[in-house]
């Protein structure tokens, strides 16, 4: 049985290897990786069956991945299971890192840099969340509709009692560069590579949970847009 999975491994690098001046060297890497992952669980089968548990367990090992298994990309119903209920979209800012749980639509922040760096938006008091709100007035303005985001699902109706002269009303704001596909998966909650299918879900499912007619804002709803029209562009 080991001969027949070794000629069988030999025959299928044969094929690839043939087909690689008809493949771009990145999708005949990855198709290598998949063949010795799939071999690799093979033989782990069958030492299993024979007894030798820790040679299984090392290629098992081996083989779960170069296939991409690991605790947060399971394959099968397991996969399915963990987009539903693990799933998160990350908005960056210089000095605030936004997390948006699709399950459950909560909102919930980290900041980065500034008198507050290392906390967490949830623990600071109406006092503290005024003062990085005027901080991020000062030093970044991608901040201000985060924050805005987070202030609109604790606080209702904390725009009306803002004080000062600041402009709390619901807006688009600008936001500068163009937005790299790394940061489209980010904020869609996808892994690299995801299909268009994922695609698509992910979007539906952020917009109807950020759109402003679900008590979302416009800012967030624009950013979820503007990443999926970057991965769809992949596909095209």
């Amino acid at each position: 049985m080991m001969l027949l999975l070794g000629i069988v491994a030999v025959a299928l690098l044969w094929w690839l290897a043939k087909a690689y001046t008809r493949t771009d060297t990145q999708a005949l890497a990855k198709s290598l990786k998949a063949v010795a992952g799939v071999a690799a669980l093979g033989a782990a089968v069958l030492l299993g069956i024979k007894g030798r548990f820790d040679m299984a367990l090392l290629l098992g090992g081996f083989g779960a991945w170069a296939l991409g298994w690991n605790a947060l990309n399971l394959p099968g119903p397991w996969r399915k299971f963990q987009q539903k209920t693990g799933r998160f979209s990350r908005i960056r800012s210089a000095m605030i890192e936004m997390e948006i749980d699709h399950a459950t639509g909560a909102v919930e922040g980290s900041i980065l840099v500034g008198a507050l760096a290392g906390r967490r938006l949830s623990s600071l008091d109406p006092q503290s969340l005024s003062r990085l709100y005027d901080e991020c007035c000062a030093h970044d303005p991608q901040g201000i509709p985060l924050l805005e985001a987070y202030l609109d699902r604790r606080f209702s109706g904390w725009r009306e009692n803002a004080q000062g002269d600041r402009d709390t009303r619901t807006r688009t704001h600008a936001h500068s560069g163009v937005m790299t596909k790394e940061e489209a998966y980010q904020i869609l909650g996808l892994q690299p590579g995801a299909s268009l299918d994922e695609v698509r879900k992910a979007h539906r499912t952020l917009m109807k949970k950020l759109h402003p007619d679900q008590g979302g804002t416009a800012y967030l709803a624009a950013r979820v847009n503007e990443a999926r029209e970057v991965l769809l562009g992949r596909h095209r």
